[in-house]
């Protein structure tokens, strides 16, 4: 079975190779964001599917993760949980019905800015990228090949015009006011019926939990604008430079692609939390002395509610069913967790033995309860 003529890898054709430079665009666009904080992202260099970094308005915000926010004493509720938080707390680790407490403070060492890691992974990407486009480059010089050096010109310089336009920075917003507020404790609970509960000082909840996170774009929307549709039209050129390549350009171009994608699906596969520095907080999770797992959502919702010593933010976030038979043992349940010294050893840093209370029996009498009265 022969797959080369005569003229061995010459008839070889790869008048497709234009399309190698377009696939990829998932796995760049999942960690664009945090890419774009960095400054290796207006290096020149060879990217896959630049156009999906190429469009005609930009996101807003980072994206947001399901689950609900609740401020434990001030009411406060947030029907989403923010980018950094999920990412600082690792929230899709959390197995089902567990309740886990964390402290966050502040670090003295470090900046205040929260921004791309600087060697994390995607900064490899670009730095890959950037090699590659050098020894096409150079490649395309000594194989006197006008169409492979305009391509790679066009290609690589298209992905620093994109980069500024995409550009932005993230600025954490701080307290101005002075007057007296509520305890800043935050409840995060994720739909697999998960609860985190967070100490922390107002400013640190803001930023965190309550706060949007708004993209602070370097350039406007106008000149975005511009910059898409030069772009595209760029992109287009180098393809079409790319397509009348010589061959052996067009190989160099095509096993390039094949090894930026794969490393781009890689690092998409990878933690998002690892290419960015969030050293500027410090997480300390609070030791159980017994287990921070539960059974049921029951058993769960009681914990929490023991941890924060209060249920007012239950109703407020629609955490457990609405009835009349929930609605008396969320009340006794929060009557069992003030009655003893609390479940949270603040002095010691750690979860002591929940108050001695039968969750389960009381929710059943209750709701026996409240069906009898229905029913009279």
């Amino acid at each position: 079975m022969k797959f080369l003529g005569a003229d061995g890898y010459s008839d070889l054709q790869l008048d497709i190779v234009g399309f190698l430079a377009i696939l990829g665009e998932s796995s760049v666009l999942v960690q664009s964001q945090v890419a774009a904080l960095s400054y290796f992202f207006l290096l020149p260099r060879l990217v896959p599917a630049p156009q999906a970094l190429i469009r005609t308005s930009r996101p807003e915000r980072l994206d947001s993760s399901t689950g609900v926010v609740v401020g434990a004493y001030s009411g406060g509720i947030r029907h989403h949980i923010n980018h950094l938080a999920h990412l600082l707390h690792e929230g899709n680790t959390l197995p089902a019905y567990s309740v886990r407490c964390e402290k966050v403070t502040y670090t003295t060492s470090t900046s205040s800015d929260v921004k791309a890691r600087l060697f994390g992974p995607i900064t490899w990407l670009s730095i890959l990228g950037f090699f590659m486009s050098i020894a096409l480059f150079g490649l395309a010089i000594r194989l006197n090949d006008g169409f492979a050096l305009v391509a790679i010109l066009a290609l690589s310089f298209l992905s620093t015009l994109v980069g500024i336009g995409n550009r932005w920075s993230l600025k954490l917003k701080k307290r101005t006011a002075d007057r007296a507020v509520p305890r800043s404790d935050v409840v995060l609970n994720y739909p697999n019926g998960s609860f985190l509960i967070i100490k922390c000082n107002e400013n640190t909840a803001r930023q965190l939990y309550w706060h949007p996170e708004e993209c602070d774009y370097m350039v406007g929307s106008t000149a975005y604008r511009a910059i898409s549709l030069c772009g595209t039209l760029i992109l287009m050129f180098g393809v079409i430079c790319l397509g009348n390549a010589t061959l052996d350009l067009q190989i160099g171009f095509a096993a390039s692609y094949i090894i930026l994608n794969a490393a781009y699906w890689v690092v998409a596969a990878l933690p998002p939390k690892w290419n960015w520095d969030l050293s500027y907080y410090h997480v300390e999770r609070i030791k159980y002395e017994e287990s921070e797992q539960a059974d049921s959502f029951t058993e769960a919702l009681w914990k929490a509610i023991a941890i924060t010593q209060t249920a007012h933010w239950v109703p407020v976030g629609r955490i457990a069913p609405v009835s009349k038979g929930w609605d008396n043992w969320i009340k006794e349940a929060e009557y069992v967790a003030q009655s003893g010294p609390g479940a949270w050893d603040e002095s010691a840093n750690v979860v002591r033995g929940l108050p001695k209370w039968d969750y389960n029996a009381a929710l059943t009498q209750h709701l026996d309860d409240a069906s009898a009265t229905n029913k009279v």
